[in-house]
Formats: structure tokens, sequence, C-alpha cells
């Protein structure tokens, strides 16, 4: 695994923080069980329902071992005062050829839902923005072609 920061906003560590609890609490002594019983209910060797949960507590404890991963390396966006310059944490107000304004946050690649207006720093469009200001054009590569935004706004 990567040594790289993770960077996230405290509402992403939260849920991440959740989600661990939840394998921790729930999905974890619940498999456990499970493989207890099945384990219990003959031979290993021909008992796919014991192969199928040893294959899946192995997925969860990858989960586990994943969002531990992120949270020791969490490095929290603080938002900052604006200074009109994209930067991780911004919320970015962008207009495509004068086209409807679009709003997104800058955030890390693990929070990042395009859906709920959030991109990640490493995406196309998020990498692109970084470091410009109010006012200007960018061409962002994307996968539909070269597309230019015009920045209208920065928070």
């Amino acid at each position: 695994m990567s040594t790289e920061p993770v960077y996230m906003t405290e509402k992403g560590r939260q849920k991440i923080q959740d989600q661990l609890d939840h394998l921790y609490n729930v999905v974890r002594p619940e498999y456990a069980e499970l493989l207890h019983e099945a384990r219990e209910g003959g031979d290993s060797i021909d008992n796919t329902e014991y192969i199928y949960l040893v294959e899946e507590m192995a997925s969860i404890e990858a989960w586990i071992r994943e969002l531990e991963h992120m949270l020791d390396h969490a490095e929290l966006i603080q938002p900052g005062a604006p200074t009109g310059q994209v930067q991780l944490g911004s919320t970015v107000l962008i207009q495509e050829n004068g086209g409807v304004p679009e709003s997104y946050t800058i955030v890390g690649s693990t929070e990042a839902n395009p859906e709920e207006g959030l991109i990640s720093n490493k995406s196309p469009l998020g990498r692109t923005l970084l470091n410009h200001r109010v006012g200007e054009d960018v061409t962002a590569d994307t996968p539909d072609g070269k597309l230019t935004f015009r920045i209208i706004a920065v928070t």
C-alpha cells in the first residue's frame, strides 16, 4: 500500500470511521459466527459454504486493512481563507462554453462522487482546476475529449 497522504474532509474521515466500526462490530462477528457454524457442519474440504465464507472473511479483512490504511494516512482538508485560487477543499463554480454553470468541490479520491458534486483532485477536471483563479479559462483532457471551462467563483 502507498504511503502517500489520503486527502479527505472531516466528513469523509467520519464516514470511513463509521464503515470501519460497522465492519469491526457487526460484519466481522457475524461472519466469524457463520464460519464457526459452517466448520462445525462437516468436512471443510467438501463444504462449499465453508469455502465461500472463508473467502468472504478474507475480503472483509482486506477491506478493514484498506480502511485502516486510509485513516492512518489521512490528511484532513482544512477549509482555508478564500484566496480566489482553487485548492483542495475549494468549491468551484465553472461554466463550459456559455452553458449552465456547475458547482464542484475538490476532494481527495476517497470521497469523490461527481453525482454529489465532489470531484477528485486527481481527476482530469480536478487536476486542471487546481491552482487556477476566478476568470481563468482551463482546458481539461477528459474521456469526452478536451473541454474548456471558465472559473466563475471559488469558495
